[in-house]
């Protein structure tokens, strides 16, 4: 059984080279052709001994997920469809804007908590990701925009990151290690529903990510229609756990707001969001809705996003309208695959 590179550690590669009377200069080499360059043939790398090529090819697989389709938008955003060795559909998008190049990554297949917004959410929850499946999703966006740089990664994609909280901080690991991608932690966001013990964990872990937290709304009752892990996690522990990352770590939480009209916008919901986070260390991201197949509400207007973005104007924290991209590709997460899924 060959090892799958990608699901290797840069050190766990270098030493199963040197068992063999291979360098740490030639194993490093090998990773740059890998990570650096792209390269995912041992063939392809000419600067290594053929014998060594030959070798790698016998104990070695390098290859990624298989691309079965890639739609782009308007937007020049670009929605990749993808198939993993176990036949599993799975989604990843690249975003252009400007300098920065981000990665919107899957990390389960479907997704087990249901929140009604979220396209993924009517699809089947089938396993989590193996960390060699999140990472070949990193290196094949890292291809797909040479020479360009992946500049930005978010965990936002199909699937719950904290429910698979090992693979995800392996796959970080790999990926902010000097012989991998180096990849800096600023620029790495981990979104999540609300799974209040592994926020904690993952505070507690080392390792360095942001963290994103889907809100939705600051009125229990709302939230719990929203998001049924509200009913296991209420707020008043969620907004706990928010507290402990923030004072374990050196980055402010991000609370994701959807906004959907007749949902989450009224005066009810203002106040709550403002008593929410008035004392917290975080940024607010507005997100108008994306419709999906299986809703009926509507995006708000642009007036409505105005008057609700002018109540929140006054919190001491960050208020952001973050638009939604990819709406012309079926770009909300799931959506795609849940049509290859229905075919």
């Amino acid at each position: 059984m060959r090892v799958k590179l990608v699901s290797l550690f840069p050190a766990e590669f270098i030493s199963l080279l040197q068992a063999e009377g291979i360098s740490t200069w030639r194993a490093r080499q090998i990773l740059r052709w890998f990570y650096s360059r792209s390269v995912f043939d041992p063939q392809e790398m000419s600067d290594i001994p053929k014998t060594l090529r030959a070798e790698l090819m016998e104990r070695f697989d390098f290859t990624l997920l298989e691309v079965i389709d890639r739609v782009g938008s308007r937007d020049k955003s670009v929605k990749f469809v993808l198939r993993t060795p176990d036949v599993s559909i799975i989604e990843m998008v690249v975003i252009p804007d400007g300098k920065k190049n981000t990665l919107c990554i899957s990390s389960q297949v479907g997704c087990p908590h249901r929140c009604a917004f979220c396209a993924t959410g009517s699809l089947p929850f089938r396993r989590n990701l193996q960390t060699g499946e999140i990472n070949g999703q990193i290196l094949l966006a890292a291809s797909y925009l040479q020479p360009h740089k992946l500049t930005n990664l978010v965990f936002m994609g199909m699937g719950e990151p904290l429910d698979n909280l090992d693979n995800v901080l392996r796959t970080l690991q790999i990926i902010q290690s000097d012989d991998a991608l180096s990849f800096s932690p600023r620029r790495t966001t981990i979104s999540t529903c609300g799974i209040v013990p592994a926020i904690r964990t993952l505070a507690d872990s080392g390792i360095k990510t942001k963290l994103a937290v889907s809100l939705n709304s600051a009125i229990d009752a709302v939230r719990d229609r929203l998001m049924p892990i509200n009913r296991r996690y209420p707020l008043r522990e969620l907004k706990d756990a928010i507290d402990y990352f923030r004072r374990k770590t050196s980055y402010r939480v991000t609370i994701e707001y959807i906004m959907i009209p007749g949902i989450n916008m009224d005066d009810q919901n203002i106040r709550a969001l403002r008593r929410f986070a008035g004392d917290l260390s975080v940024k607010i991201n507005l997100i108008p809705f994306n419709p999906v197949a299986h809703q009926t509400w509507r995006t708000p207007s642009a007036s409505e996003v105005a008057a609700f973005q002018t109540r929140l104007l006054d919190l001491k924290c960050a208020v952001i309208l973050r638009k939604s991209r990819g709406t012309d590709i079926a770009g909300a997460c799931g959506q795609l695959a849940g049509q290859l899924q229905q075919t």
